[in-house]
């Protein structure tokens, strides 16, 4: 089940009794819980029906117990388990020692005034086990991973709806483009734009370059777009901007070699017949870096690109050893790498 799955199933009122948060995606993972608590309780039922539990330091069948005690004056109760590692295929070692029958046997008939979230922040769970087998029967198991393009889109509309703001869909794609996937600063940001605009006013993709903050790893693109379109003077400036900002040197420039070696990376594999989504599951990055990287790598040659990455290899050792200042050195790449872009 996905995250938008449930997201519908709860405008529907349609509650499942047992939920399983699992996944790499930290933000959706909270966002989900919240949404559940609230469908489920009315904000002054959550002091005494709302329980919460860390499954390294309470036997699940306490939690089990609590879960088929009666709500306190409500209809609803929910119980947040964190931590619920018992779903991997390697639980971690803590100190207490989970009785897994007893929510074996939960799930075969769970109580219908209670509903279980177990959070479990980790990129997998062992489909061979039976309490995972069940919860695919009984409940939901949600997969909360970074969103993909289209769905990072869905996403930010769905935001927008809820903030009763319209967006131009220019101005989406430049956020997205700014900000990449990190939703909580995504979320961030339009809120910031929905405080600037008035009553039914759009948020244009004007409003969106006067105030959208600079995030380093969409900043270190513009640079690589800069490099690309051979503009020493825009390079220098998001450079400019980012150390107004106390970015260090250093991670900037492991960043930008991130960037280049991906950008090659993915002109190597296109070469070889590789698509899109088999690129996603060979390269160990986020599927809209992917695209973006695949977005550059027709403008660049593979000489060029293996020549920037050791041109990079190299600054990064000079600024390491303190052999020449910092800034210079970023500056003097940036120079270097536009030289390499030249037709020779």
């Amino acid at each position: 089940m996905t995250y938008f799955e449930v997201i519908k199933e709860l405008k529907n009122k349609k509650i499942s009794p047992i939920y399983l948060l699992f996944g790499n995606e930290t933000y959706l993972i909270q966002d989900l819980q919240q949404k559940i608590i609230q469908k489920v309780l009315d904000e002054p039922e959550r002091g005494m029906n709302l329980s919460t539990f860390d499954l390294e330091e309470t036997p699940i069948q306490e939690a089990i117990l609590d879960a088929e005690t009666f709500p306190f004056f409500g209809e609803k109760k929910v119980l947040l388990l964190k931590n619920a590692n018992l779903f991997k295929a390697n639980p971690d070692k803590t100190k207490v020692e989970h009785d897994l029958k007893s929510l074996e046997q939960y799930m075969q008939e769970p109580v219908d005034y209670t509903v279980i979230i177990f959070v479990a922040p980790y990129e997998k769970v062992d489909e061979r086990k039976k309490i995972v087998k069940q919860m695919k029967q009984m409940g939901s198991m949600v997969k909360c991973e970074p969103p993909k393009e289209k769905e990072l889109k869905s996403w930010i509309e769905m935001l927008l709806k809820n903030m009763n703001v319209h967006m131009e869909n220019a101005a989406i794609q430049l956020l997205m483009n700014e900000v990449g996937s990190d939703l909580m600063a995504i979320q961030k940001e339009l809120e910031k734009f929905s405080h600037y605009v008035e009553d039914k006013e759009p948020i244009t993709i004007d409003i969106v370059k006067q105030l959208v903050s600079r995030h380093v790893e969409s900043s270190t693109f513009t640079m690589v777009d800069a490099v690309m379109n051979q503009n020493i003077a825009e390079a220098i400036a998001t450079f400019k901007d980012l150390m107004k900002k106390n970015e260090e040197p250093i991670a900037m420039l492991a960043l930008f070699a991130s960037q280049i070696r991906l950008i090659l990376q993915c002109k190597l594999l296109k070469g070889k017949g590789y698509s899109k989504p088999q690129m996603d599951k060979q390269i160990k990055a986020h599927p809209y870096a992917i695209k973006m990287a695949l977005d550059r790598e027709r403008f660049f040659s593979v000489e060029q690109l293996y020549e920037m990455v050791s041109v990079l290899t190299k600054t990064d050792e000079q600024m390491k050893r303190g052999k020449v200042e910092k800034e210079l050195a970023f500056e003097l790449l940036l120079y270097q790498l536009i030289t390499l872009r030249q037709p020779s």
